[in-house]
């Protein structure tokens, strides 16, 4: 405690005396080093009005407070406020007491010359400035030397010389234990070229890395651009590759918050990054709108979009946060989570099966949401093939008896998640997704709560999705299996995705489908090669084969039917099917028959009245077979391990 007073008053000590030398240099510049006897009085009378003024100025703006170490732009602005603020007084005072000292002699001593004010307004700005750059510049040369010290620290380039490579460079001098020594920047803009960004000059291009690399010895590289589309971090990755220089990204720009990077969470290229596109916009005060205070339910709260959800709901500071799961671990770990990152939140976990109404009804009692996202599903296509009636039972049954407690309790607002496969399906799980999108839109046109539905591809990196599995047969030296040459899936990745339906929700006004951008979509053959040459594998390293579209797959999928005709809405990643509801009775009556074969769990008669429900489902489209399969001469072989 008394190494801490020692400091602030030492520093208090030196902003005075740096005040006090501008006050009176300011002087002997406006008189050339020869002050008049007048001026001297002046000055003596003066010096501690002026210099308290100041530093009380300098205290109002709360310069006192900050960090010398880490002075910069948004300091200087400050203490250059600070400073402002008193010049402008002295020249008023200047201004209305050069007419008061003709009748009040002693009037005088209370003004400053202009000229004097004008030299000591920048002498003070440049002192009280100065001495803070000079601690910063003594600090970042004992970190530089601790750095240098470190005899593992890699070499590394970073690319991208913007305001995230700027936070990059400044991390990485204030935490020497990361083992990271950078050795300067590439920036595609030649502007930048020449230029020296936090000590650290720009070398020249990114396309030249491999040049530099070798100039610089540099063995690794940083992509510092946190919001490069996936193309450009595709073209950055195949560049630093082509040199021999492992990469890795910094986080996406939704986890830089206020300014702060944290480089522990500095990663390799992930396959993520090569898909992304640009960051989603959201408005953020409708959002907050219906989220901040409100009560709110997430169901399947444990998977990977709804913990992501529960994630993003979390920074509209929600009045509580229910989370509902049936699967204890899941619920454990992402309950723990967000207790860590958001201890003054009021979030209970409830273990729950969305099939059993007792259970549904007293979560909803305790709960009583005002917003409900339902995420809870099972999802995995051949999976659903093999036990069409839990899927039936889950995906049209528990969302059901969702909508209609929630119905029953005028909750304000109902969010279903749904899936692509629900568009024309030829699978049991898009039929069930489809059956449960009927019976939202039915009971929305009679319903005091707003329904909405909101329907996208393949979400990157979630559980049982292509990518874990893809990494987990590279673990094993492959082969990897894909299903089909031309098979292609529309990919979001997570955060973007949630992100679209928190802002979805906003939009509806009940019994709409909205449809998500997914961009364009990519062949699996083309995202098992990247995800190879990722991991450090040559093309030729890596086996990959070719295994047969598996039951209930199509080569393609559709975001919306023809007859839907989605429109755009004022979000440019958000499109409105427009389709008719179908009436209420016709779906309770055909759900009643669904049900009844559910209880005879015969699995060809619950397949026939899902058909007789849901009139698009085609189980045996001609798509939903491989054309054709690589000849022989490819050096591509069949593998049952399908993906």
């Amino acid at each position: 405690m008394t190494r801490i007073l020692v400091f602030r008053t030492a520093q208090i000590l030196i902003d005075l005396l740096v005040l006090s030398a501008a006050l009176w240099l300011a002087f002997l510049l406006r008189f050339d080093w020869e002050l008049p006897t007048q001026m001297l009085k002046r000055a003596m009378f003066l010096w501690p009005y002026v210099v308290g003024l100041q530093y009380f100025s300098l205290m109002l703006m709360g310069v006192p407070r900050f960090a010398w170490r880490y002075v910069g732009l948004r300091e200087a602005i400050r203490i250059f406020g600070a400073v402002g603020a008193v010049t402008a007084f002295f020249f008023m005072l200047r201004l209305v007491a050069g007419v008061v000292q003709y009748r009040w002699g002693y009037a005088q001593y209370a003004l400053l010359p202009l000229g004097v004010i004008a030299a000591d307004s920048a002498l003070a700005f440049l002192g009280v400035v100065g001495v803070r750059v000079v601690r910063r510049v003594g600090s970042e040369e004992v970190q530089r030397r601790k750095l240098v010290r470190h005899t593992d620290a890699k070499p590394t380039l970073l690319l991208g010389a913007g305001q995230e490579g700027l936070l990059v460079a400044k991390e990485i001098a204030n935490r020497p234990e990361l083992g990271i020594r950078p050795v300067g920047f590439l920036d595609d803009d030649a502007v930048k070229h020449g230029s020296v960004v936090h000590g650290l000059k720009v070398l020249g291009a990114i396309k030249d890395v491999e040049r530099f690399a070798a100039l610089s010895g540099a063995v690794q590289a940083i992509i510092t651009i946190s919001n490069a589309p996936g193309a450009a971090v595709r073209k950055i990755s195949e560049q630093c590759q082509a040199a021999g220089l492992p990469a890795k990204i910094i986080p996406g720009l939704y986890q830089i918050v206020g300014g702060k990077l944290n480089l522990t969470r500095l990663r390799d290229v992930a396959i993520e990054d090569l898909l992304r596109r640009e960051p989603v916009v959201l408005d953020g005060e409708a959002i907050s709108h219906d989220l901040r205070g409100a009560p709110v339910l997430v169901t399947g709260a444990g998977g990977s979009i709804g913990s992501e959800l529960c994630r993003q709901i979390c920074r509209f500071n929600p009045g509580k946060l229910f989370l509902v799961e049936r699967s204890e671990n899941a619920l454990f770990e992402i309950h723990r989570e967000l207790l860590r990152e958001y201890p003054n939140l009021n979030i209970t976990p409830c273990i729950c099966d969305i099939t059993d109404r007792a259970r549904v009804e007293a979560v909803f009692a305790e709960c009583q949401p005002q917003v409900i996202f339902h995420a809870a599903a099972h999802k995995h296509v051949p999976m659903m093939e093999w036990n069409p009636g839990e899927a039936i039972k889950n995906n049209v049954f528990g969302t059901r008896l969702l909508a209609d407690v929630a119905h029953q309790q005028k909750v304000p607002v109902f969010v279903m998640v749904s899936t692509d496969k629900a568009v024309n399906p030829t699978s049991v799980m898009g039929a069930t997704k489809r059956a449960a999108e009927m019976y939202i839109q039915a009971l929305a046109s009679s319903s005091h709560t707003r329904f909405v539905t909101v329907r996208f591809g393949n979400v990157l990196g979630s559980a049982g999705s292509v990518v874990p599995i893809f990494r987990e047969q590279l673990s094993r030296g492959g082969p990897i299996t894909v299903t089909h040459p031309e098979m292609r899936r529309y990919f979001m990745t997570i955060p973007e995705a949630c992100q679209l339906i928190l802002q979805a929700q906003t939009m509806g006004r009940g019994g709409e489908i909205f449809v998500l951008d997914m961009g364009e979509p990519v062949k699996i053959v083309d995202l098992a090669r990247d995800l190879i040459r990722l991991s450090g594998f040559r093309a030729d390293e890596i086996e990959v084969t070719f295994s047969g579209v598996r039951p209930g797959e199509k080569l393609f999928e559709e975001l919306s039917a023809d007859e839907e005709k989605a429109d755009k809405t004022r979000h440019p990643k958000i499109f409105v099917g427009q389709t008719s509801a179908p009436q209420l009775p016709e779906v309770v009556r055909k759900l009643e028959l669904l049900s009844q074969a559910l209880q005879n769990a015969e699995a060809r008669r619950l397949v026939q009245v899902l058909g007789e429900l849901v009139v698009e489902y085609r189980p045996n489209r001609e798509d939903s077979e491989p054309k054709s399969l690589p000849a022989p001469n490819e050096g591509l072989q069949l593998n049952p391990e399908t993906v």
